[in-house]
């Protein structure tokens, strides 16, 4: 019984001191951080219904932020500064049903929401 215990003993620190240790680099062409910074500006730009479902200071933004992103997780979430207030929206939707559709889901739970239509 001993000398199991004692072999397992010893199989189990043999492969602790010879492990292999590492970094990992990860090298990435430029134009490729260019083009993601390229397509993150023309997603941010581009024409969304959204829904506003608060506003008032920064921590209470913030903290609306992180309820909505609990909430309706993988949703597009952004603080919005307008003075004098940050405003919190939700979603990214290409038309006005899809908008209308979520709404209705998002209003439940904030009441105080708003569909916003695209700027232009």
């Amino acid at each position: 019984m001993k000398t199991a215990f004692l072999t397992l003993v010893l199989l189990c620190t043999s492969g602790i001191s010879i492990a292999q240790q590492g970094t990992v680099q990860v090298k990435q062409d430029r134009e490729l951080s260019q083009l993601l910074n390229l397509y993150k500006k023309a997603n941010e730009s581009a024409d969304f219904y959204t829904i506003q479902i608060g506003f008032g200071s920064y921590d209470k933004a913030q903290k609306l932020k992180s309820d909505a992103e609990v909430d309706f997780p993988g949703w597009y979430t952004k603080i919005i500064f307008d003075s004098p207030t940050y405003r919190v929206h939700v979603g990214k939707f290409s038309t006005k049903l899809e908008g209308e559709r979520h709404f209705t889901e998002v209003r439940k739970k904030y009441p105080e929401s708003l569909l916003l239509s695209p700027k232009n």
